[in-house]
């Protein structure tokens, strides 16, 4: 069992953005001049709305997005604040504390950027950084995000479905799995370097989903939340976001998305077998070896450690997934 002293530097409950900033965003955004009718990204090389300040040329500039809302991908859940989605991260390349990433990754270079998908597909692409946001129509879709750790997180992303990248490159009939590969730069990301600093993980990092799990309307690729870009913790400049799997299905700083016949072993599936199965589908009546999946603590308002727990949903809330499942036992197939 971890247990985690906060340390003095991370952020107090009392600098968390109000939830009522984010809710009025699209109008402040219009406000200031970032949500013209024909801009989709402002300034990609400026700090727009960057939420760390500005002047100093090692800390990571985030840039306002344009983004449709369609009203299917919204929700009534109470927004996780945007403070404590970008300074408590999962993302081993730049440390395996919570509070590495931020600290780590502020110097990180998205642009230029290179994303390739390719295998058993009729027309490999490969997608430079202003494809990401100027090929696609954004959307912004309001996410739940569970942790096998048992908390949760409510996250605006801004994004465009997997579908509709994978449908660029016509897959053959032959595929049935999705594989992907997060960028492997050891001088950038200081986890990469050695196992050791890197939770033990042989990077570079490796996911995989179902074609039909990946073609399904609700898994998202990401390339921003809270209405700019990514920052580098968060994934910067493009992950995957599939809303009725455990976080660690999330894979960030994605550069490949491969095709195959294959069934691929994923970075945690090498890792611990045992722990972190190939489906990750979230399913509270199964248990997670070292703690239950049976509740959350939903991290909103209150500290990251609040003892306000809820009751974990199957597949995460999201019924609509179940029939990818349909005769499967999905205690054995975790």
């Amino acid at each position: 069992m971890l247990i985690r002293t906060p340390k003095s530097s991370e952020i107090k409950e009392n600098q968390v953005t109000d939830e009522h900033v984010y809710q009025n965003r699209r109008q402040l955004l219009k406000s200031m001049g970032f949500l013209g009718a024909s801009a989709l990204l402002t300034n990609q090389h400026a700090s727009a709305s960057s939420w760390f300040g500005g002047g100093d040329d090692e800390t990571f500039k985030t840039s306002a997005l344009e983004f449709s809302q369609p009203k299917h991908f919204q929700s009534e859940d109470v927004l996780t604040p945007e403070q404590k989605i970008i300074s408590h991260n999962n993302f081993y390349e730049f440390g395996t504390g919570k509070a590495d990433p931020v600290t780590n990754s502020q110097s990180f270079k998205v642009d230029p950027w290179s994303l390739t998908i390719d295998g058993l597909v009729e027309k490999p692409i490969t997608l430079g950084y202003d494809d990401l946001y100027k090929g696609f129509d954004l959307e912004e879709r309001i996410y739940r995000l569970r942790c096998v750790e048992a908390w949760s997180m409510v996250v605006p992303w801004i994004g465009f479905s997997l579908a509709d990248l994978i449908k660029k490159a016509n897959p053959l009939s032959s595929a049935k799995y999705v594989v992907f590969d997060t960028l492997y730069d050891p001088e950038q990301m200081p986890g990469q370097r050695n196992r050791f600093s890197g939770g033990g993980i042989d990077y570079p990092y490796v996911e995989g989903l179902r074609l039909d799990e990946a073609m399904h309307p609700l898994t998202l690729m990401s390339v921003g939340l809270y209405g700019k870009t990514l920052p580098p913790q968060n994934g910067a400049p493009i992950r995957l976001v599939v809303p009725w799997k455990y976080g660690f299905k999330s894979i960030k700083s994605v550069v490949r998305i491969r095709l195959t016949d294959k069934k691929p072993t994923t970075t945690w599936e090498q890792l611990a077998a045992n722990e972190y199965g190939f489906y990750a589908n979230v399913n509270p009546q199964v248990d997670h070896p070292r703690w239950t999946q049976a509740s959350e603590r939903r991290i909103t308002t209150g500290g990251l450690f609040s003892r306000n727990r809820i009751a974990t949903q199957m597949f995460n809330g999201y019924p609509e997934v179940a029939t990818l499942y349909t005769n499967m036992d999905l205690r054995k197939n975790y």
